[in-house]
Formats: C-alpha cells, sequence, structure tokens
C-alpha cells in the first residue's frame, strides 16, 4: 500500500493538467522537456535544445521527446525571414494540443526577433578596428612606369651537365648473343635431368640456351650448372606447374664463378701417403670377396679370420700350420 503526502508551494510552481503529465503516448522526456518550458518566466526565449541541456536530457532522447511532442501537437515550428534577410526559426510550446491552423495564427501574432539582439555576446560581431596609416592602392597593381632596358631577372645559372657514364652490360643485354652449341646440348638434356623440368616448352629453349652460355662463358662447369638447378627444385613433392619459368629464375641470377681454390673436394688432388689410421693396417691375402684391412700384431699376413677358419675344400688345418701361423 503507498501513501501520498502533498504540500502546495507558497511560489514557484506552475499548474499542469494531469492528462499532459500522464499523457499514454509522451516518454518522461518529452513530460520533462514540455513542463520544463511551460514553467519559466514570460519573455522567456530559451529554446528547447537548450532546455534539454538543462534537463540533462541526451541528444538521442532529445530528438524522440520533440518529435512526440510534435506529432501531439505541444510543439509547433516554422522558419521565416526576418529583417535583414536573416533566416531563424520560431517555436511555439502549449500546455495543450493546437492543430497547425491554430498554432500558424498565434505565431503570426508573435514579433519576429532579429538575430542580433538575442545572440550572445561571445556570437555577436565584435566592431571592426581600422588599419593604420591612409588607405593606399596594392603595390603589385598596375605595370612599371620605367623600362630598365635590361634583364632584371636573377635565376639561377644551370647547372653544368657531366657527360653520363657508359651503362654496365646488363644480364638482359647479354642474353641476345647467339647461344652456343653446349649449351644447347646441355638445355636439351634438361628434361632428363629430373622429372619436374620434362614439360619445358619449346619456345623458350633458346632463351634458356642464351641463359646457359652465360654461365658457361663466365667459367663455370655443366656440373655446377646442373647442381644449381637441382638445388632449386622443390624437395617437398610440390608440383612444378611452369619449368621454363622456374629455369629462367634460376638462372638468371648467377653466382661467381669458382676460382682454383674454390674447386671441389672430388677434384683435388689427393695425397698418396695414406693417413696415420690406415698406415698400421694391412691387406689381408686371404680368400675375400672385397679387400679386407686389418691390424697385424706382427709379421702375419692372414686376418683373424682366416685364421681360425679352414680353406675351402680343406681338412682342418694341423697343429703345426696353426702354430706356424700364430
Amino acid at each position: 500500500m503507498i501513501y501520498r503526502h502533498h504540500i502546495a508551494p507558497p511560489r514557484a510552481f506552475s499548474q499542469f493538467s494531469h492528462d499532459l503529465i500522464r499523457h499514454p503516448r509522451l516518454s518522461s522526456d518529452a513530460v520533462r522537456l514540455l513542463t520544463w518550458q511551460l514553467s519559466l518566466p514570460d519573455g522567456a526565449r530559451e529554446s528547447l535544445s537548450r532546455t534539454a541541456e538543462r534537463a540533462r536530457i541526451g541528444a538521442c532522447a532529445f530528438t524522440r521527446a520533440k518529435r512526440q511532442l510534435k506529432e501531439e501537437g505541444f510543439v509547433h515550428e516554422r522558419r521565416l525571414q526576418g529583417p535583414g534577410g536573416h533566416w531563424g526559426t520560431q517555436q511555439l510550446v502549449s500546455n495543450v494540443p493546437l492543430s497547425a491552423a491554430e498554432a500558424a495564427k498565434i505565431l503570426a501574432r508573435m514579433p519576429v526577433h532579429s538575430p542580433s539582439v538575442d545572440a550572445s555576446p561571445q556570437v555577436a560581431p565584435s566592431p571592426r578596428i581600422p588599419a593604420v596609416g591612409a588607405p593606399a592602392p596594392r603595390p603589385t597593381d598596375g605595370h612599371p612606369r620605367k623600362n630598365p632596358g635590361e634583364n632584371t631577372s636573377h635565376r639561377p645559372a644551370p647547372p653544368e651537365r657531366k657527360p653520363d657514364p657508359e651503362p654496365e652490360p646488363t644480364p638482359e643485354a647479354t642474353e641476345t648473343t647467339e647461344p652456343s652449341e653446349a649449351a644447347h646440348a646441355l638445355v636439351a638434356a634438361l628434361p632428363h635431368l629430373s622429372p619436374d623440368l620434362r614439360r619445358i616448352p619449346r619456345g623458350m629453349h633458346d632463351e634458356l640456351a642464351r641463359l646457359v652460355s652465360r654461365w658457361l662463358a663466365a667459367g663455370h662447369a655443366p656440373t655446377a650448372i646442373r647442381t644449381h638447378i637441382l638445388r632449386g627444385l622443390p624437395d617437398d613433392g610440390t608440383p612444378v606447374h611452369r619449368p621454363g619459368g622456374l629455369l629462367r629464375y634460376l638462372l638468371r641470377d648467377m653466382p661467381p664463378a669458382p676460382g682454383p681454390d674454390t674447386a671441389p673436394a672430388a677434384q683435388r688432388p689427393t695425397s698418396a701417403r695414406p693417413t696415420s689410421r690406415l698406415a698400421s693396417l694391412r691387406e689381408c691375402e686371404g680368400d675375400h670377396v672385397q679387400a679386407t684391412l686389418f691390424r697385424p700384431t706382427g709379421d702375419e699376413t692372414l686376418c683373424r679370420r682366416c685364421l681360425t677358419s679352414p680353406p675351402p675344400h680343406a681338412g682342418p688345418p694341423s697343429i703345426d700350420a696353426r702354430t706356424h701361423h700364430r
């Protein structure tokens, strides 16, 4: 159960009908905005947006409340041009719903205020301060009165042009040379180098041969070229859809040719002197399919396997023979 206690205010109060406060189609923000406007003193020119700002009503809530008040006939607006050509908006707030015709008759009796009268001191234009000195024409206006008769321009002297250095030959420029027979043969054998290179377009053979000629002319061996191509192929099972383009990419950037000190280990001359580990070993003279090395303890010429096993098609060795070989 709810109880109500009411004391009539002795001053500063406004009377509103219950139909306005309990309106079913007006939100609480719309009722607050309307009652705040109707409680202002006579002659107040506070706009609805300023009232919404003072009443802590947000932008979206103010737009919705204003639309509801206009639909119910409590708020009416019109734009008209006042003295001096300034356009302004007149707002009419009523405590009872009014039609558009009734609101137009009321607004027609209202005076049209000039924006300069209602503007705040911060918005009103400030008085102009005249410039110092007497008015004078523009210094750049007109043509010179006297012809100096000479060139008075101060343009900088043009810089001296140095002869352009001769451009270095690019790989593309050297590709125009005629490829050699060895290059054609190497390119023709590339499909047999890897299954990924079986579908090289024949129209690219001349271009690839010119690239291979550059490698051969720089001192690269055909074996080095094939090794370079094999290293550039994918090793994870990825299929090569354009082998010609891949070969062009691999052969376009050429590394420096190997010098005499960078020859492969297989091509370096090896010393005839064996290492220290092999020098102490001796080849067995027994019956072996491959050469067998063993480390002797004396002057024996057979390994331990040949000493302990009998020779083929022979009986067991005698005691003297075993003693002799031991």
